[in-house]
């Protein structure tokens, strides 16, 4: 029998969905997990993270063997490996379960000394929050780990990054994190994703993709009268592990080129060199009708002219389907990439 304790654990499990899985699995997967914990909190399309605290004297388990069956009950019920990492943090869970490959689990216990020898030696730029700008900043004074980084005094980091990024930094280079699991359902979104036919180098291929992944996106968009408040980009990796970030748009849109526009930003902050990436998912965030959507005022008539051709592609697709025509970006070959779309859970439309 393990050993029980009290303290707190956090769990993050990022799921290795079959191409084409059913659009209610997230569903399924989130009522499995709620027979663990009713602390659930599902971050589309493919992660979870539960709070366990509660469920480890109920299972009579310690974290690691909870989640070793939470990992076995997933794979037997839905045939769907996963990765999981556990930690005192949802920050501690969610950078070790992106260290570990599917079928696999990180455990971080809950002591000082267990949390100081898992960050102390990771690059910072795996901190949350840590872009390509504050890292090159962080490399210029010598900070390349996140040990180095802790045993600088916070009023030192506020000069070098700002006063709000340096005390973040400085809290999060010492394992605080406050975080918690929210059970509440997540807003309406869409994804879709595209698998490279090998690991690709090239960052010309990886922004090929993402535009063919914005433009799929705003179509959808535009098709069912939504409009997205946020953008979030997930590339994966060869070696297994993924990067993700998130960013909330100037304003709700629907249409291809903003959202490009944003899918862009986010892939540049990641400072990427020579990264071997196995797909990149782009995903809609916080959907609602598109009835209460708000355009900002510019000055520059430039801006209107992508629209008006996007609602002339519109028309034309809807009548001869989405071959006909595309951005010219992406007629490098024949077609537009091949894309992967998925509904989230609580998306009221199907590709």
């Amino acid at each position: 029998m393990n050993a029980v304790t009290n303290n707190r654990s956090i769990l993050h499990l990022r799921f290795d969905m079959p191409p084409g899985s059913d659009a209610e699995l997230p569903e399924q997967l989130r009522r499995l997990l709620e027979n663990i914990t009713p602390r659930v909190q599902m971050i589309e399309p493919d992660s979870a993270v539960l709070d366990l605290t509660g469920a480890l004297p109920y299972f009579h388990q310690d974290a690691r063997g909870l989640t070793e069956l939470i990992q076995l009950r997933v794979l037997a019920y839905f045939g769907v490996s996963s990765a999981a990492g556990a930690a005192p943090s949802w920050m501690l869970a969610a950078m070790a379960c992106a260290l570990t490959g599917p079928g696999r689990r990180l455990v971080i216990e809950d002591s000082p000394a267990a949390v100081r020898a898992f960050l102390r030696p990771r690059p910072v730029r795996e901190l949350p929050g840590v872009g390509a700008r504050a890292a090159a900043t962080l490399s210029d004074y010598g900070l390349h780990t996140v040990g180095y980084v802790a045993d600088v005094p916070q009023l030192t980091l506020q000069r070098l990054l700002g006063a709000r990024p340096g005390r973040t930094l400085h809290e999060r280079a010492h394992g605080h994190d406050t975080t918690t699991v929210d059970p509440t359902p997540t807003p309406a979104s869409m994804s879709s994703e595209h698998h490279f036919d090998r690991d690709e180098l090239d960052p010309a291929q990886h922004r090929r993709a993402l535009l063919a992944l914005a433009d799929e996106l705003g179509s959808r968009l535009r098709t069912s009268d939504q409009i997205a408040t946020g953008v979030t980009l997930t590339l994966r990796y060869a070696d297994a592990s993924s990067t993700r970030r998130s960013r909330t748009l100037p304003e709700p849109t629907q249409h291809t080129v903003l959202l490009a526009r944003t899918a862009y930003t986010l892939y540049d902050s990641l400072g990427l060199q020579r990264a071997r990436v196995r797909s990149i998912a782009l995903r809609a965030d916080a959907l609602r009708s598109d009835e209460r959507a708000t355009r900002q005022l510019t000055l520059d008539s430039s801006d209107d002219k992508p629209l008006a051709i996007e609602a002339v592609a519109d028309r034309a697709r809807a009548r001869y389907g989405y071959s006909l025509l595309y951005p010219a970006a992406l007629a490098i070959t024949r077609t537009p990439p091949a894309r992967r779309a998925s509904g989230n859970r609580g998306e009221r439309t199907t590709s």
